[in-house]
Order: C-alpha cells, then structure tokens, then sequence
C-alpha cells in the first residue's frame, strides 16, 4: 500500500471522527441557551439573591477547576474516548437532576453535576480536534466545534421557549409550571449525543504516544496565555449572569423579548467561527484574539446604556462577532504551541486558568452588582477585555501554523 493511500485514509478516518463528534456536541450543546436565559429568572423565583445567582454559575465552573490540571495529563496517558463519554453521561444526569429542581440547592446540585461533564466533555473534545486537524486547518475545525454548539443550543433554544409561550405565557412566573417537563426533555438529545459518540468517536490518541508522558509541560507562551484566558475569563463570567437580571429591570421586558434580541448573535455564532477560524489559519493567532477582546470590550460598555430591544440585539450580534474571532484563534494557539504529546496537558492547563476566572467573577459580579451598583460590573469587564487584548499583542509572539 502506497504511503498516499495511507494518508488518504488516515485524513477520511478524521473527518468521520470530527462529523461525529460535532454531532455529539451539536446534540448535547440543546439546553445551553435556554439555561443561560432561564436559570438566573427561575433561580430568582425561588428566592435567590444576585450572589447565589452567581453562584449558580460559578457552581458550573468549580469542578473544572479542580479537574482539569490533572485530566489533561490522564488524557494523554490514558486516551480521549473514555472521557469523553463520561463527560456526555454527566451532562444527561444533569437534565434529569435540574427536572428535580425546585429549591436553589437542587439547582446548585444540578449545576455542579452539569460542572462534572463540561470538566470531562470540553478538555476532552478540544484534544480530540487537536489530535485529528492538521496544521494549517486548526482555526477551522475549532470554530466547527463552536458552530455546532451555537447551531445545539438554537434548535434548543427554539423549543425550550415554544414550550414556555405554550405553557407559561412567555413570563417568568410560568417558568415553575414549564421547567421539570422542559429540563427532562433536554435529557432526550443528550442521550442522542451520548449515544452518537459511543458508536462513533474512536480513541485519537497517537499511537505511538500509548505509553506514559515525561515530556514538555509548561511551557512561557503557554503560562502567558493563561493569564490572560483567567483575567477575561473572569471578567466576562463576571457579567454574564447578571445580564438578564439586569436587562429585565432596566428595558422592562421578559424573557422572550430577550431571546428574540438575541437571536441574530445566535446566528453569527453559528456560521462565522468557523469562517474566523480560517482567517485565523491564514494570517496568524494574535491578530484576531485581540480584535475580538476589543469587540467584546465595547459591547459590555454599552449595555447600561440601553433603552431598546433593537439596540440590544445589535450589541449582541457585535460580541458575538468578537466571540467568533477570538475563541478559535485561541484554541489553535494552544495546539500550535504545544507539543503532540502534551496535548492533552496544554489543554488542561488552558481551560483551569478559564474556568478559575468562571469560579471567581460571577461572585465579585454579584457582590458589585448587589453593593457597589448594576451597571459596574458591566463597565470593570469592558477595562479588562482592554487590558487583555494589549496583553494579547505585547506579550505573545507571532505564531502562523504551516501552510
């Protein structure tokens, strides 16, 4: 067998693989927008204050924080595949725990049940994508993987508020009647995903590397960039949420006027991190990682000063465009800067620094939000996006994948 034969084979082998697994996340990724809309509304019907609130979120992010700088490491020792699926069983046990919810403990239980599977599923598909991309192609199929979230979470989202306007009126005092039967729905596609990963998504481990790791662990560039991942990681868990809580009290409207808002960033997020992502690939990492901190920075500057609907959607649509340009410039920086063994461990290191940054700003958001006032945190995330982005072109060096 000729050697290009076997490169042919091996390049099919991997884009079945990357099919699959954007399958997975497209079909697990169903409840994620509803839960960001819905979860600070229903946590506030059961008496939650905006701490808990934000607490609810870093609730999400605190097992990642004690996971990943080890997982990474168990990744490349021990392969992808078996986290991966446990990852995607932790995210249906988290539906079914969430039907359950109707004190804020449950929710709180849900979310760190929720905070296990993104632990395992995240790391795990990102080494994945990592393993089976080549090089010059790495800002693509990262932004795929955005995209089947973002395209996840609208078909969910789309049912979660059809259900909601048919049994609850689109208000939030009907979140009570609609949310056990809405959360045990979105157990449905997560089995769906579970089940497509299972029969689909191989072990991408190298061969070769099936044996235990020794190399390359931290390395500057990789250190530098997890510093900026927590401190805008931080920032933006900051204000997320808070942000409905607070467009609710400042515009006067519900939650359907919100997700109507915030439909056209859903679509940019579905069609353009892909098309970044080739950017990325083109003309190099950095470029776009600060362009999109610079985006992100303006929109959150923004937004106490709303007094329409119109004008929300359109700040929306602008962050998700930074968003798009951002992550999966980013993502590719980290597997271009690391070795083919430490994969595994670069991406466990990258995504602590960010879930650290998800532990710690909903909290400081809620406490500013509470004592302090609504619109800061708004305005102390739009400072450190700047600051990031400077960090982002000052410190880290130039880096083009091969063509």
């Amino acid at each position: 067998m000729s050697i290009a034969v076997v490169v042919d084979a091996e390049a099919a082998r991997a884009q079945r693989t990357q099919r699959r697994l954007w399958l997975s996340i497209f079909w697990v990724s169903f409840p994620f927008g509803i839960l960001s809309f819905v979860l600070p509304v229903y946590g506030r019907d059961l008496g939650a204050s905006a701490l808990e609130i934000g607490a609810l979120f870093s609730a999400l992010a605190l097992v990642p924080v004690f996971v990943r700088p080890f997982l990474g490491r168990v990744l490349d020792r021990w392969g992808r595949r078996p986290f991966l699926l446990l990852g995607l069983g932790g995210y249906l046990l988290a539906m079914l725990v969430f039907a359950l919810a109707d004190q804020v403990w449950i929710l709180m239980l849900g979310r760190l049940i929720q905070g296990f599977g993104q632990a395992l599923l995240w790391l795990t598909a990102l080494t994945v994508v990592a393993d089976t991309a080549g090089a010059s192609s790495r800002g693509l199929s990262f932004g795929a993987i955005d995209e089947a979230t973002n395209r996840g979470a609208i078909a969910g989202t789309t049912l979660g508020f059809a259900a909601i306007f048919s049994v609850g009126r689109g208000e939030s005092s009907g979140l009570g009647q609609v949310w056990p039967m809405l959360l045990l729905a979105y157990s449905v596609p997560a089995l769906i995903a579970l089940f497509t990963a299972w029969r689909g998504v191989p072990e991408t481990r190298p061969v070769e590397l099936r044996h235990p790791v020794v190399t390359r662990r931290l390395t500057r560039p990789l250190l530098i960039l997890m510093g900026i991942v927590f401190l805008t990681g931080a920032s933006a868990a900051m204000v997320w949420p808070l942000l409905m809580v607070f467009l609710e009290d400042s515009l006067g409207v519900g939650i359907a006027e919100l997700a109507l808002a915030y439909l056209p960033a859903a679509v940019i997020g579905s069609v353009v991190p892909s098309r970044a992502g080739r950017l990325a690939d083109r003309f190099g990492r950095r470029a776009l990682m600060a362009a999109g901190l610079l985006i992100g920075a303006l929109a959150s500057a923004l937004i106490p000063h709303l007094r329409t609907v119109g004008w929300l959607a359109a700040l929306w649509a602008i962050e998700s465009i930074g968003y798009a340009a951002s992550v999966p410039a980013e993502r590719a920086y980290v597997a271009d800067i690391a070795g083919e063994d430490t994969r595994g461990a670069s991406y466990g290191l990258y995504t602590f620094a960010y879930f650290l940054g998800m532990v710690v700003g909903p909290l400081v958001g809620g406490w500013l939000y509470d004592v302090i006032h609504p619109a800061f945190p708004f305005y102390l995330n739009s400072l450190f996006l700047v600051v990031g982005a400077v960090l982002v072109w000052a410190f880290l060096r130039a880096e083009r994948a091969p063509a």
